[in-house]
């Protein structure tokens, strides 16, 4: 049948001959296609990793991949990629920036960090924490005297530079951050060098200092105005409980703060165990002597739960539905045997997010990475060798958190669009 053509028209070839034809017109018929479009219409698929982003050899552990996750009730939240993958160069920022920090947090770092010392003010009954208005060099208000220190922290150009054993806020600050509670003031070490402040400030000393809410809401109770409304300990797990989620009458001390402000306070007290707040009597853990809640002889008072009250419970003006963490120093040689889950007591549910980064084994390395941002207090500590002690003792606590809520059957929730 093959060869019938061929005799139409009085050729004969042979078998090898007939194929060399056949390829002659396969050639030419390609010639004569049309040349493809420079980008194929169907995108290539991506090169898959061997595993989820987190599970990637971790430096700080020898090199062994993170691959524990608990089975905690999650679902999927806003930041289900793992924090820090993309980056940002701003001016005036000599490194890369995580993007856990926002722009107003570079701004107000970059003001505590660099700001020149215009004024100063000090802070009744706080020791050591003075309050100083900073101004930026080339600032266009930089050719004009200071208004004053009220003036300057109204605008908020103040910080609130604390004790050198009070570092600790600094990386309060970056945990915040790197979990994405947000809900503490921005922070930074520094040396001062002021004529201004006296000579215990320019030592050559690191202090922390802690940008000034010029907002912040106080009672006008003399003897309580740490707090933005009056709260005892009762009342608190009175409010913690569902049944009374819409049974809070609307005069109620801190009626309109939601349970899901508590629920960030308490997994953020906990990881650096901050007692000041929500357990400032130290009825959590038995305290040794040299703890404040023994020498004010505050401890007696957990006998009487009536007595017990919250302090530093603030929020701002602005924003009186979201508290803001202050005096974050916490306790970081507080040992595990003594870790104070009273913290945690009456609470149901934490941030997703939040739970989310503890699990996924990067703590550590996270907060080396935000960290790094801040030059004084990284070169201070020696780096990241200086610093993993202190963070590892951060990541052990948050594996006891995790723990905790799986053995509590506790759940999340999803953060709401600020």
């Amino acid at each position: 049948m093959a060869q019938r053509p061929w005799r139409r028209l009085g050729m004969k070839l042979s078998a090898p001959a007939a194929v060399g034809v056949l390829l002659a017109l396969a050639l030419l018929a390609l010639i004569h296609l049309p040349p493809p479009p420079d980008h194929s219409p169907l995108p290539l698929p991506a090169l898959s990793p061997p595993g989820p982003p987190w599970e990637v050899a971790d430096p700080l552990s020898g090199g062994q991949a993170h691959r524990e996750r608990l089975p905690v009730p999650l679902t999927r939240s806003r930041r289900d990629q793992p924090p820090g993958r993309g980056r940002r160069r701003r001016r005036g920022v000599e490194r890369e920036t995580p993007l856990w920090f926002s722009e107003d947090d570079l701004q107000k770092m970059q003001l505590l960090a660099s700001g020149q010392v215009v004024s100063k003010t000090r802070i009744p009954a706080h020791g050591q924490v003075m309050r100083v208005g900073l101004q930026l060099v080339g600032d266009a208000k930089g050719n004009v005297l200071p208004a004053g220190p009220e003036r300057d922290c109204q605008d908020g150009r103040c910080g609130l530079i604390k004790r050198p054993g009070d570092l600790y806020e600094v990386l309060a600050f970056h945990l915040d951050r790197v979990l994405g509670l947000n809900r503490s003031l921005p922070a930074v070490a520094r040396r001062f060098t002021s004529h201004l402040l006296p000579y215990s400030y320019t030592d050559g000393s690191l202090r922390p200092i802690i940008w000034w809410a010029p907002d912040l809401q106080h009672l006008e109770d003399a003897n309580n105005d740490q707090n933005s409304c009056a709260l005892g300990w009762l009342q608190y797990q009175d409010m913690l409980q569902p049944h009374r989620l819409t049974l809070v009458a609307g005069d109620a001390p801190c009626s309109r703060i939601p349970h899901g402000e508590w629920s960030r306070l308490a997994l953020f007290d906990f990881l650096l165990q901050v007692h000041d707040r929500l357990d400032r009597y130290c009825c959590g853990f038995q305290p040794d002597p040299s703890e404040p809640c023994m020498e004010e002889m505050l401890h007696e008072k957990c006998r009487n739960p009536e007595e017990l009250v919250l302090v530093h419970i603030l929020v701002r003006r602005s924003a009186p539905s979201r508290l803001v963490f202050i005096d974050n120093a916490g306790r970081p040689q507080h040992p595990e045997e003594k870790l104070n889950f009273r913290l945690l007591q009456g609470i149901d549910s934490f941030p997703a997010a939040a739970v989310a980064t503890l699990q996924s084994g990067r703590l550590q390395s996270l907060l080396l990475e935000s960290l790094r941002v801040d030059r004084e207090l990284w070169e201070s500590q020696g780096g990241a060798k200086g610093l993993i002690p202190l963070l590892q003792t951060i990541d052990r606590r948050a594996r006891i958190l995790l723990r905790y809520i799986q053995e509590h059957n506790l759940t999340v929730f999803e953060d709401l669009p600020c």
